[in-house]
């Protein structure tokens, strides 16, 4: 039995990750079906492991542009106009 952590994540028990051939990375579904959830493991073949070295790297390629372009996007953080400084708080004499 797996528990449901903080963060609605859970645990899926080695014997049967092993059995239906999920890896860490892989993406797995999530169906409801009536009054249950079904967990439909990774399509055979497109799994991190299995692909090229070619088609992993233009993934990793893709992946970082991404994360480039989310990182040019975000606002830089601006200095909070408190009114007092730290060294009026903290004068030493």
């Amino acid at each position: 039995m797996s528990k449901v952590t903080s963060k609605l994540q859970v645990t899926i028990p080695k014997a049967l990750a092993s059995r239906y051939g999920i890896r860490p990375g892989d993406d797995i579904r999530f169906e409801a079906s009536e009054e249950i959830i079904r967990v439909i493991p990774p399509e055979a073949g497109t799994s991190a492991g299995e692909l090229d070295t070619e088609t992993r790297l233009r993934l990793f390629d893709a992946a970082t542009d991404r994360q480039q372009k989310r990182e040019a996007e975000r606002q830089p953080r601006r200095a909070n106009k408190r009114g007092w400084t730290r060294e009026e708080l903290y004068g030493r004499g």
